[in-house]
């Protein structure tokens, strides 16, 4: 079964939650949203509703599905587990919101500034093939040659002029991957999974997995857990993150041999210094779970700001590029030229 975007898992999350705050169980209300057969992501409603019948609940229906990530499935059964399935559905809703919004942001910011790039290539790749060459006959014709950086860039051209069916064969291809992974949710899902497998505890995307580690502390503290077992929860989410589940694992050890809350968490980096101070003076006055609730807003928050700056910084260091490549061609073959000319003259 296919996955389901961020849009859909958002709206079905929301739709539970409201039917869970209006007293209806989840399976009846499966079976209410089922009514309406222009629902998107029906198939996928239909399939948890029977596995609900079955006696399954409805985070092990999720994961058998196929069409939930890990993390919905695993936040849900923290919920199930704690009680609090209503907010886990509605910190769903919202954080599957905010990565639709990010990703539809990303996609628009990124496409075009890459197809730009694509055809300075393009272009880049028709100067030294056709139009260098061209030059190089106008200095034969006054008894010189090109020579230095522009002799370089001319025996590169016509290698790419012999090269030119494979490079049209290797644009198109990128051409097409950079469509495919701006549309398909599941192609982008492959592509990024080795990336989060090595860098989930780096930059923006360490930021990401801290605030959805944090949330799911959150909800475990609020439910009364200790933060020992709130860590367990919190680590059983991160699968596509085996270097945070570590750090959960750690920080866990390290409370248990008696280290106070800070340093456990500084210690391992679960969560930036700053913020464990923050959790050790919330823990002495009792509200822990106010205060791990309110780090995973502001780690949520940091994290898209971050991540929209890069996306900023791409398209004019793209077209800055691709804008020194023509100009460095260009100026490679004229000035030479420029000077045959005037000794000429």
């Amino acid at each position: 079964m296919n996955r389901l975007s961020n849009d859909q898992i958002s709206a079905l999350c929301m739709e539970l939650a409201l039917m869970l705050h209006a007293g209806i169980s989840t399976d009846d209300g499966l079976r209410l949203m089922l009514e309406d057969e222009k629902a998107a992501g029906r198939s996928v409603v239909k399939t948890l509703a029977d596995a609900m019948d079955d006696g399954k609940p409805l985070a092990k229906a999720m994961a058998e599905s196929g069409a939930f990530p890990p993390y919905a499935a695993g936040l849900v059964e923290v919920g199930t587990r704690t009680g609090r399935l209503e907010e886990a559905l509605s910190a769903l809703s919202a954080y599957y919101d905010n990565r639709a919004r990010l990703e539809t942001q990303v996609r628009g910011a990124l496409l075009y500034p890459a197809m730009l790039f694509l055809l300075m290539l393009v272009v880049v790749a028709v100067l030294l093939a056709k139009v260098l060459p061209v030059f190089d006959q106008v200095f034969r014709s006054l008894g010189g040659t090109m020579t230095g950086v522009a002799g370089g860039l001319l025996q590169l051209g016509r290698w790419l002029d012999g090269a030119l069916p494979v490079l049209c064969a290797v644009l198109a291809l990128a051409a097409a991957a950079m469509a495919a992974f701006a549309v398909s949710g599941r192609f982008r899902d492959r592509c990024l999974h080795g990336w989060r497998v090595k860098h989930a505890v780096r930059g923006v995307t360490g930021k990401l997995i801290s605030a959805r580690m944090a949330q799911a502390l959150s909800m475990g503290l609020r439910s009364g857990l200790p933060m020992e077992e709130a860590l367990e929860l919190a680590g059983s989410l991160l699968e596509d993150a085996p270097a945070a589940q570590q750090r959960c694992h750690d920080c866990r050890v390290r409370l248990e041999d008696g280290a106070p809350l800070a340093d456990a968490m500084r210690q391992t980096r679960i969560l930036p210094a700053a913020y464990c101070r923050m959790l050790a003076l919330g823990a002495r006055s009792g509200s822990a779970d106010t205060v791990m609730e309110e780090v995973a807003r502001r780690l949520s928050e940091e994290s898209e700001a971050e991540l929209q700056a890069q996306v900023n910084r791409v398209e004019p260091a793209l077209t800055v590029a691709g804008s020194l490549l023509v100009g460095v061609i260009l100026l490679s073959a004229m000035l030479p030229l420029l000077n045959v000319l005037s000794a000429v003259g």
